[in-house]
């Protein structure tokens, strides 16, 4: 088995991974908030964290891993949204939660483990975790305090407040682009629960009709399906802080330990060609609007083109180029497949998600003539040549001649080449092109495809 490291956002060193029980490796990764399409940026961390999950599946065994990514069904957003379309709440989180599913099925992703709902964790049964019962153990802690109807965190009341970000209370304090209510202690207090408005969804509770926290999610869902500390927590590097700090608070301060997560991943930001995406700008993508112009699988390499730690240039050229890479690899990839990845990959990927090293060592496979060995990597790795054969099919142009036309040519070509008269044969080809047909001369012999 390949040494697995990682880099631990939280002690800032990369260090071997070793699973708190190697027979249920346990993965959080913050999924969407359902109010909108996903964007392409949202994409990253759906196919970074899948890839890992895929490893870690082939290093421990597919039925010793539990990935977990939550869908957030409660929002400001969500209720904002539905308004404005005019719609009830419900109809809004199903459609989105719907659509995000199949976006994400589209980029070859699993299925995880779970996806749990957050309204689903608010109020459960009496043993069962849920946020209510998370904020009254804060409360009865010293962590929590009640105010003007809202209960917020005590950040002061955590010395370690801030190791994840690496601030200080005062440097956060100073820089605090925070709401400043009059009902705080400190102005880095977070909300746990807060009243609902008239219309708004709501949930009973010891403070009064209201509904949890963003932050307070997580942290509930994460103990409920993978215990008070469990493994890997992913998510992309714009919720380090305040999102991923304020559970590390709520989750340590709930259950009287030092770790939520032992191993913290985070994703780099993604610009598109060039600049950050913004609907201002005018070039905001969703991940619906790529696959309506490329296959799943090809928005999937050209994701993994770059270390996942590092930023991402989303560009037609990346993928344009992913989509010739791709076509290669399938091409000397065709027929029977290994039934596991090449080593040389698996190594690659064990070293923190090398995934430009990763895509160089399918390169080597590729000229090295390893057929087997590079279709089960691919395999592996989620890409399907179905997937790519469907769309190649779907772009290419009507024939601008019969197929026995063409092979007539072609056969009149050869024996031109072979009579050497090199003059007739670049003028059937040049014929050809001018029909959408592109010939290809190769140690096989001459093949033949349409112009895309």
């Amino acid at each position: 088995m390949s040494a697995l490291k990682i880099y631990n956002s939280l002690t800032r060193t990369k260090d071997d991974f070793a699973p708190i029980d190697p027979a249920n490796v346990r993965m959080y990764v913050c999924g969407p908030t359902v109010y909108d399409r996903a964007h392409i940026g949202n994409a990253r961390p759906v196919i970074v964290f899948d890839l890992v999950y895929r490893l870690l599946r082939h290093l421990y065994g597919a039925d010793h891993v539990t990935y977990v990514r939550n869908v957030t069904d409660v929002d400001d957003k969500i209720n904002a949204r539905a308004a404005e379309r005019g719609i009830s709440i419900g109809e809004l989180t199903e459609d989105t939660a719907r659509g995000f599913r199949e976006d994400v099925a589209e980029l070859g992703t699993l299925t995880p483990s779970h996806e749990p709902r957050a309204t689903e964790f608010i109020c459960r049964g009496a043993d069962e975790l849920d946020m209510v019962k998370l904020v009254e153990r804060l409360i009865a802690r010293g962590h929590a305090y009640e105010a003007d109807g809202h209960v917020l965190f005590d950040v002061a009341s955590m010395p370690a407040y801030g190791r994840l970000a690496r601030r200080s209370l005062d440097e956060m304090e100073a820089g605090a682009r925070v709401e400043v209510a009059s009902y705080k202690k400190g102005p880095m207090d977070f909300v746990l629960w807060k009243p609902s408005k008239a219309g708004e969804p709501a949930w009973e509770s010891p403070w009064g009709q209201g509904r949890p926290g963003w932050h307070l999610e997580c942290s509930a869902m994460s103990a409920a399906l993978l215990g008070e500390t469990f493994d890997i927590h992913g998510g992309g590097i714009d919720l380090i802080f305040p999102h991923h700090e304020n559970e590390i608070a709520q989750s340590t301060c709930c259950f009287g330990g030092d770790t939520m997560a032992n191993v913290w991943m985070h994703n780099g930001f993604l610009q598109v060609e060039g600049e950050k995406m913004s609907k201002s700008l005018g070039n905001f993508v969703t991940i619906r609007e790529v696959l309506a112009d490329w296959p799943g699988d090809v928005a999937r390499l050209a994701m993994l083109a770059a270390h996942y730690r590092q930023p991402i240039n989303w560009t037609l050229k990346g993928l344009q180029e992913a989509e010739r890479t791709l076509s290669q690899w399938f091409e000397a990839a065709a027929g029977e497949a290994d039934p596991r990845p090449a080593e040389s990959v698996v190594e690659a990927l064990s070293d923190d998600l090398n995934t430009p090293k990763m895509i160089a060592e399918i390169h080597r496979l590729k000229s090295e003539g390893r057929r087997k060995p590079l279709a089960g990597t691919l395999a592996f790795l989620g890409f399907r040549p179905d997937v790519l054969s469907q769309w190649h099919a779907a772009k290419a142009p009507e024939l601008g001649v019969p197929r026995e036309e063409i092979e007539r040519l072609v056969d009149a070509r050869l024996e031109a080449r072979r009579e050497r008269n090199w003059a007739e044969a670049d003028r059937i080809r040049d014929e050809l092109l001018a029909k959408g047909v592109v010939l290809k001369d190769g140690a096989g012999g001459t093949t033949w495809e349409v112009a895309r």
